[in-house]
């Protein structure tokens, strides 16, 4: 099984969700629905997703709805959760820099920091990487609308950067990262729009 396995390529697209007011206001996930923007943007580009093999989704309510817009029978995966954020759930990023100027600044600089008491970015990079992992024996392609820092934590992991590099990739509303990949190397594609193209 060996040289069959080395020779499987699995095509994973990661679909950041449309825009909701916790995006736009840069707070972190409160569990608030699309707005009515993203929830349209997300239906027109509905048709032009390529057929995936598997579809899984975030559990969150943005990732949810932003699959059903998209017409994805996506599975709900608990290893593909957002960053739990602990106590600053639902607070912009002003707010908890006003609050707590030295935490905020440690957990943007240190990725074991959890001040929050939530989750570490190093812990969250482990996680993605570790689903990414599982992923590597199935072929063909799978669809998985999820988080940005999810996003974040599988590019980091893909290129075998630092997790330092976690907040020094932008992750734009309803685009999609491609990782091809193999025996556990990836290739990475960045940044195309949902529904622009193969």
């Amino acid at each position: 099984m060996g040289a069959a396995y080395e020779h499987r390529t699995s095509r994973v697209i990661l679909i950041s969700p449309a825009i909701t007011a916790a995006l736009r206001e840069a707070r972190f996930d409160d569990g608030c629905s699309l707005d009515a923007s993203g929830l349209r943007q997300a239906r027109a580009a509905a048709g032009a997703l390529p057929a995936p093999g598997r579809a899984w989704s975030s559990p969150t309510v943005r990732c949810r709805e932003t699959a059903d817009a998209l017409g994805l029978d996506a599975e709900p995966v608990p290893e593909l959760a957002g960053l739990d954020a602990g106590r600053w759930r639902g607070a912009s990023l002003a707010e908890v820099g006003g609050r707590e100027p030295d935490a905020l600044a440690r957990w943007l600089s240190d990725p074991d920091a959890a001040p929050h008491g939530g989750e570490s970015v190093r812990a969250v990079c482990d996680r993605v990487a570790q689903w990414l992992g599982s992923v590597t024996p199935h072929t063909g392609r799978t669809l998985a609308v999820v988080e940005p820092e999810v996003v974040r934590a599988a590019v980091v992991r893909a290129l075998g950067a630092p997790d330092s590099a976690f907040w020094r990739t932008d992750v734009p509303p309803l685009t999609a990262v491609e990782l091809t990949g193999r025996a556990d190397r990836w290739n990475v594609r960045l940044g195309r729009p949902v529904g622009g193209g193969d």
